[in-house]
């Protein structure tokens, strides 16, 4: 299992050509293959097949960690 940015690079595909053939948005694959969105199931299958390999074989996690968050809830003292 690994990352789907190695599937895209063993294929030689740019991030345009690979949202041409999988059929979604520019943006949203950059984001997918930069590690900064989780996509849906129907993303997943859509980028697989566009890459020639099965869903179960790319690892779909978040490869940038979450730092801290913001706002009102029990970590600020305040109810939400």
């Amino acid at each position: 299992m690994r990352p789907i940015a190695r599937y895209v690079e063993a294929a030689e595909m740019s991030i345009a050509q690979l949202a041409q053939t999988a059929e979604l948005d520019e943006k949203l694959v950059k984001a997918i293959v930069a590690g900064n969105y989780n996509p849906s199931p129907l993303e997943r299958q859509r980028l697989a097949a566009a890459l020639g390999v099965e869903t179960a074989e790319i690892s779909w996690g978040h490869a940038v960690p979450v730092e801290y968050m913001r706002g009102n809830g029990p970590q600020s003292g305040r109810p939400t």
